[in-house]
């Protein structure tokens, strides 16, 4: 049977003009666990969940229940076109078939440059703020740049060397990420109670913000407190359409991959909430707590101890790694899947699939190069500079996940049902819920802080266009031409071109 629907699922990758290339292994809890991984929580939680208490204070927490929903709805828009176009290559693949080729492009450019920032920020964030408390080492600059370096050597050498040792790895940590979340939501309610340390009055708190104006939606060059902590669910529930990356290694993806986002982004907000309202119910004085680089295992250890804290960290390790491998395993995907195309820098040699391993190895090579490269450059500057990879690394996903919505929106009467993921009757609900959070999503970043994050973005889109408009100057209109086929079940082909 695993074999017919392999066989079925290449015969349909043949419609959007490709041969298979890869083993298709990825199943229901694979495809899951790499969405989760990308969205995990621990990370997610554990690296923002301090600068909330400082810019919203505790009761920024609520704010998230609210962003899970406008995800959610945004992963319900997202899945029902990865199981219409179910290739490699997600955004870019949407966008080129839907639009055209030149937009395709550039959301293509906008999520590899979104990738190729995140996955530096996420392993960064182990190296500076959780292995020096776990192994109580002092992280100076050309410590925590060796760490972060190593990391993602090692994740690429599992990204390049075995795609099922990779998914095997993330399993186990989703599996363990999942569990100890649970275990430690359910410890930290149980033991606060039974010594009488639940402060409830945490889940009202301003923290040290003032009363007067926290209400606010601030002005052109800021945001109202309040309104800051949205931040929390905007930098952790993304990533989970990282699942439709791996389209054509996944058996049954029309099925399996859209189910595997809402999955995971409703997985992460149920059970991070929970763990937001157990740490901030047993945080003590949320002030003191505000000024600490690692305020949540400070909660666990004050309630749990040494002993389970240090449990946390490795946790929290565990969690960023497999996240950090996602993140690679998804960048270097979709490099592949425009150099298949002819369209990415050098994709001679990153369109190609390793006889040897099965992945696209080569383009693994050139991913962690660059991810090296970027760690380098913002190294350089100061160790403040490489904070603005975690606001580029919120912003990108806003902006990529608003053009998707906008498309599905647009062209949403030539996407047929597919009979395995359609969202019905509730598309205009699900829709409208999308298209509000996302503006108000976006608006967030008005903010003054996040001034290096748009300049870095400029930055990367002026480089982007100038290999378009020099790949339009050398091979003409030919050069984004997308395979001559009908893009879904014959429904509509691809028209728009140059």
């Amino acid at each position: 049977m695993r074999d017919d629907t392999a066989c079925t699922d290449s015969d349909g990758l043949a419609r959007f003009g490709y041969e298979q290339s890869f083993e298709r292994r990825t199943g229901r809890f694979a495809s899951f666990a790499v969405a989760f991984a990308f969205v995990s929580i621990a990370t997610g939680i554990f690296t923002t969940y301090g600068s909330v208490l400082s810019s919203s204070g505790p009761l920024g927490i609520w704010t998230w229940p609210i962003a899970v929903v406008g995800q959610l709805a945004v992963a319900f828009v997202i899945g029902s076109l990865a199981s219409r176009i179910p290739v490699t290559g997600y955004a870019y693949q949407w966008t080129s078939r839907l639009a055209n080729p030149v937009l395709g492009w550039i959301i293509g450019w906008i999520s590899f440059m979104f990738l190729a920032v995140v996955v530096v920020a996420v392993d960064y964030t182990v190296a500076s703020t959780v292995l020096p408390v776990l192994l109580d080492y002092t992280a100076n600059g050309g410590i925590t740049w060796a760490v972060t370096a190593v990391i993602l050597l090692g994740q690429a050498a599992l990204v390049g060397g075995s795609t099922r040792w990779s998914e095997k790895v993330n399993n186990t940590a989703v599996s363990a990420e999942l569990a100890g979340m649970v275990l430690l939501t359910v410890l930290l309610l149980v033991v606060a109670a039974v010594r009488n340390d639940m402060d409830f009055g945490n889940l009202w708190s301003r923290g040290a913000l003032p009363a007067e104006g926290y209400w606010s939606f601030g002005d052109l060059t800021s945001a109202g407190p309040w309104v800051l902590g949205f931040l929390l669910g905007a930098f952790t529930i993304v990533g989970f359409e990282s699942a439709a990356n791996l389209a054509e290694e996944t058996t049954d993806p029309e099925r399996v991959v859209p189910r595997a986002m809402w999955q995971a982004v409703l997985a992460s907000g149920v059970l991070g909430f929970l763990f937001l309202v157990a740490v901030t119910l047993a945080a003590g004085d949320p002030v003191a707590l505000a000024a600490s680089g690692t305020p949540i295992a400070d909660v666990i250890k004050q309630t749990l101890g040494p002993v389970v804290a240090t449990l946390l960290l490795l946790l929290v390790v565990l969690a960023i790694f497999a996240c950090g491998l996602v993140i690679m395993m998804t960048g270097t995907r979709l490099t592949w899947a425009m150099s298949r195309d002819e369209r990415f820098p050098g994709w001679r040699q990153w369109q190609r699939v390793s006889p040897r391993f099965g992945t696209p190895l080569r383009a693994t090579v050139f991913y962690v190069v660059l991810a090296e490269v970027i760690l380098g450059l913002f190294s350089a500057f100061s160790e403040d500079a490489l904070f603005t990879l975690f606001g580029a690394a919120t912003l990108l996903p806003a902006v990529i996940y608003a053009a998707t919505v906008a498309l599905y929106l647009a062209k949403r009467r030539h996407l047929p049902a597919n009979g395995k993921f359609d969202l019905g009757a509730w598309e205009k609900p699900v829709l409208a819920v999308s298209v509000v959070w996302l503006v108000f999503e976006l608006s967030l970043f008005r903010d003054a802080s996040f001034r290096d994050a748009w300049l870095y973005v400029l930055v990367m889109v002026v480089i982007g266009a100038a290999y378009l408009v020099t790949l339009l100057a050398t091979r003409g209109r030919r050069a984004l031409d997308m395979p001559d086929m009908h893009s879904i079940d014959g429904a509509f082909a691809q028209k728009e071109q140059i």
